[in-house]
């Protein structure tokens, strides 16, 4: 009698160990709004360099790229031409808004990095770093790819190549890599 208790303790056991939660999918849309893939996207309205209003709140028309960088930031500089490219190859399928933590920064540096890099995307400023926070961003460059939905599809902590950015950027846009 004690053994079948013992094998049937062990058997239920293994079963709780075994048996898991079932793991919400990253496909579905949650109006949770967390920095995190398979959540919405924390919305914002920021004021650019340009002056003009931009925002991420939910859906939108095309997927969004949100960079996250400081104009003393070596791997910013590295990655700097390859956003400004891709930018030129897929701004008609996909926003860019280049994040300037300027609570990390200041304006002068931003728009300096700016007209050396001849970047002609967006750059919204994250003045106070409401913003930066909210995506919990600790390092730079962070890099958000948000589909149309408003869903983060991808965080990248750290530099991206080109290549691996245009991949990402096939799959959000449907398109096969």
């Amino acid at each position: 009698m004690k053994k079948l208790a013992l094998a049937l303790l062990v058997t239920v056991g293994v079963g709780f160990a075994v048996w898991q939660e079932p793991k919400e999918s990253a496909a579905v849309v949650t109006e949770v709004q967390k920095p995190q893939v398979g959540f919405q996207a924390p919305h914002f309205t920021l004021t650019g360099l340009d002056n003009q209003v931009y925002k991420v709140e939910g859906k939108r028309s095309k997927p969004v790229v949100l960079n996250f960088w400081a104009s003393w930031c070596g791997p910013c500089r590295m990655e700097a031409p390859d956003l400004q490219k891709l930018y030129e190859k897929y701004g008609g399928k996909v926003d860019f808004y280049g994040v300037n933590v300027t609570t990390s920064d200041s304006p002068e540096a931003a728009k300096a990095f700016v007209e050396a890099y001849k970047l002609t995307f967006p750059i919204p400023m994250d003045v106070a770093g409401t913003v930066s926070n909210r995506y919990l961003v600790q390092a730079f460059p962070t890099t958000y790819v948000v589909d149309t939905q408003g869903i983060v599809r991808k965080k990248i902590i750290g530099m991206i190549d080109s290549y691996t950015l245009e991949q990402e950027l096939k799959q959000v846009l449907g398109e096969k890599p």
